[in-house]
């Protein structure tokens, strides 16, 4: 990586910003202001929350069940508490389908009526009631009519209410990511701009980083709006987009920042102030920018619209704010010249605007035990990866809210009072060669479920045969000739022309391993000649994580593979990158060390607002190994490309290290602070995905540029010697 030739393509980019710096900062103004509304409407728009297996059983076993069957897409749960009155005696019943006759004559409501599953022997289930309400509607359509059918819901006197399920957690997860994106704006930036100020010592250098960050996110925004227009995208979206482009928006700049006001102190012309700039810390930026984007593309690499979402939420929001430093931000530079130190709020001696001594000091006293160095950093990191081992996957529902939320406390409420065996059984989609009112349609049936009646884990097992007492196949095919018998299993969604239901009901709850064994038994059974597809919870949940495991070593895979090439080609350097990968493997799987030990055992659950559910989301390894293998590369990026600079210049290795560190050590703690601080903050929002990304995010880069940064990368150098900058002869030229 030349960085310090005057003659490169990042120069003579600089130099055409700062010809044409006016012109670039109004289309960029003409661009915001374009766009700000749209980003403002953006997080309306994204209604999907990226879960479904599209185009796996279970996803076309519930489409069956919809298309054939008439089962509802969309449907709400309404539960009703009291401290006074039994809710299961028949006039508290009737006071509560009372108070629904309002949402009852809606024409989009389909059906009202109690849950049928059987409650638990808890203390105070009588107390609970819960109603289920289904609508002719798809979940988009619902999700725009849930303020309406909530204003219908009312508490008959003595009682509360709570409205959750399908509909009712989409929303509040909807409201929930808007409400998340200003409170961490609110907590983050201030002291962002604080921090900034402390560094530069000047009012116009920490707004500069600041202006970026937010043209980043809203811009970006604002392109998802239309893109969403077209195409479902998740909910966790805009949360991403503005965590990734506060983030590696506000550290480019300050990269910029810092690096042109170095320059103006070694020459007084502005334009080539800006031009060495754009060659040393916007090439720097644009290779960190493609380290992120390695990371963000690897996860197309699982079937799952929340990896597809995320990733084309932070490409843009990455690409971007690669765009807005190495364009905006050069011509901003250009227009303030030297007016960059003017607006000073902290006295210039209190301002260190060179490299401190004490980094290079730390570095010669690195350098003199590097094995033991290397050896006791490593095995700590390992240490605190233990926990990966032990890690359980499972897939969020309400309790990916806090139980402040309505829906999560009446979800909470559903599982302690009712049977969740009873609630979410296996289910699966029947197709038969004739209809299955003919007899033998119905002995295939039968004979299908003694086999499933034989499975362990196998508490019961209904069809529409259970209905009709299970007769005989030729007395059940007497009885639907029947109109008025097939109209009534019709309407009860059980069987209709050649398609029917079966409901398993397992032994344990949908969520566990036994029940997920017998899912897996389930799809493995002959079951002659019927069709069958599972669904139901615990189908969704198997066809999800067999997708992440079996995406996961392409996605490793790649981004490690592409990082080392795309390093190789910035660094001329065969072991410089293997070594970046390797530490940043390290900090990363630390990180996630800590994140299940906090989300799945509870550690210090209490004083950071996390409500423990005894698992990991089965999208957030994934998530945060490949936004932060990015991201935490980019402080390894600027202070190895600060080291190449200077074994350029000097070519002894040692010095260059020092010195390396010496001039990025107080630039890249700064940068590192403020980005843990813009991250951290999203740890204290609502969304438990949103939050465990924020913790994996922030630890990872604390880890990276302390420990890596300070201690291995150092002791590495010194290890390598000269062979840190060894490439063939071809890779050189």
């Amino acid at each position: 990586m030349r960085m310090s030739s005057d003659s490169g393509i990042f120069w003579k980019w600089g130099k055409a910003i700062y010809r044409y710096r006016k012109w670039v900062v109004a289309l960029w103004i003409i661009l915001f202001a374009s766009l700000v509304l749209f980003a403002q409407k953006a997080p309306e728009l994204f209604t999907d929350n990226g879960f479904t297996p599209k185009g796996s059983r279970s996803d076309k076993g519930m489409i069956e069940l919809q298309d054939k069957l008439g089962y509802p897409a969309a449907n709400l749960s309404i539960v009703y508490v009291s401290e006074q009155s039994k809710l299961t005696d028949p006039e508290a019943q009737e006071r509560i389908l009372a108070s629904l006759n309002e949402l009852r004559e809606l024409p989009y409501v389909a059906d009202i009526k109690p849950l049928a599953a059987p409650r638990l022997d808890a203390e105070g289930g009588e107390n609970v009631m819960a109603i289920g309400v289904t609508f002719h509607l798809t979940t988009d359509e619902a999700l725009v009519r849930y303020p309406e059918v909530k204003k219908l819901i009312r508490a008959p006197d003595g009682m509360q209410v709570y409205v959750t399920g399908g509909t009712a957690i989409m929303y509040d997860m909807q409201q929930a990511s808007k409400k998340d994106i200003v409170k961490s704006e609110i907590i983050g930036l201030p002291i962002a701009l604080i921090v900034l100020l402390i560094i530069f010592g000047t009012v116009v250098g920490a707004m500069l980083p600041l202006i970026v960050g937010v043209t980043s996110v809203t811009v970006t925004l604002g392109i998802t709006y239309f893109i969403a227009k077209e195409v479902s995208l998740s909910n966790f979206l805009p949360n991403m987009v503005t965590m990734l482009g506060l983030a590696v928006g506000i550290d480019y700049a300050l990269f910029l920042v810092s690096r042109f006001r170095e320059e103006l102190k070694k020459r007084s012309d502005v334009e080539e102030a800006v031009a060495m700039t754009a060659q040393t810390a916007g090439q720097s930026i644009f290779f960190s920018g493609v380290a992120v984007l390695i990371g963000l593309f690897g996860m197309l690499f699982i079937d799952l619209s929340i990896f597809r979402a995320l990733c084309l939420g932070g490409v843009i929001v990455v690409t971007v704010s690669v765009a807005v430093g190495n364009t905006l931000l050069l011509a901003l530079l250009g227009i303030f010249g030297h007016s960059i130190n003017k607006w000073r709020v902290i006295p210039k001696r209190f301002v260190k605007t060179g490299g401190s001594r004490l980094w290079e000091k730390i570095a010669y006293a690195v350098m003199k035990r590097p094995i033991a160095l290397v050896l006791v950093t490593s095995a700590a990191l390992i240490w605190l990866m233990l926990p990966l081992g032990g890690m359980k996957l499972g897939v969020p529902g309400a309790d990916v809210l806090p139980p402040s939320y309505e829906s999560r406390y009446g979800s909470d409420l559903i599982d302690k009072g009712y049977d969740s065996r009873e609630l979410s059984p296996i289910q699966i989609a029947v197709q038969t060669e004739l209809e299955v009112w003919e007899e033998g349609s119905i002995a295939a049936i039968d004979a299908y479920t003694a086999k499933l009646k034989q499975l362990p884990g196998v508490r019961d097992v209904r069809s529409f045969q259970s209905v009709l007492g299970n007769l005989p196949a030729d007395q059940t095919a007497a009885l639907v000739k029947q109109e008025s018998v097939r109209t009534q299993l019709e309407e009860q969604r059980l069987a209709k022309g050649r398609h029917a239901v079966i409901a398993v009901i397992p032994e344990r709850g949908p969520r566990t391993e036994e029940t997920e064994e017998l899912l897996r038994d389930i799809r493995g059974l002959d079951a002659g000649p019927l069709q069958t597809l599972e669904t139901g919870e615990t189908a969704y949940r198997i066809d999800i994580l067999d997708r992440i495991t079996g995406g996961l070593p392409y996605v490793v895979g790649f981004v490690m593979v592409v990082t080392y090439f795309v390093l190789l080609a910035a660094f001329r350097s065969v072991l410089l990158p293997l070594k970046a990968v390797l530490m940043n493997v390290l900090s990363l799987g630390a990180s996630l060390g800590i994140v299940v030990t906090v989300f799945q055992h509870g550690f210090l659950a209490d004083l950071l607002q996390i409500t423990s559910t005894g698992y990991v989301t089965n999208t957030l390894p994934v998530i945060i190994f490949c936004v932060v293998f990015g991201i935490s590369m980019d402080y390894e990026v600027f202070l190895l490309s600060r080291i190449a600079e200077e074994y350029e210049q000097t070519g002894d290795n040692e010095q260059s290290t020092a010195a390396g560190l010496k001039l990025t050590g107080s630039l890249i703690t700064s940068a590192a602070f403020i980005l843990v601080v813009v991250v951290g903050a999203f740890i204290f929002t609502d969304i438990e995905i949103i939050k465990a990304l924020g913790l994996g995010l922030s630890l990872a880069v604390l880890i990276d540029a302390t420990i890596i940064r300070i201690l291995v990368v150092p002791a590495l150098m010194k290890l390598l010697g000269r062979a840190n900058w060894w490439a063939p002869s071809w890779l050189k030229r």
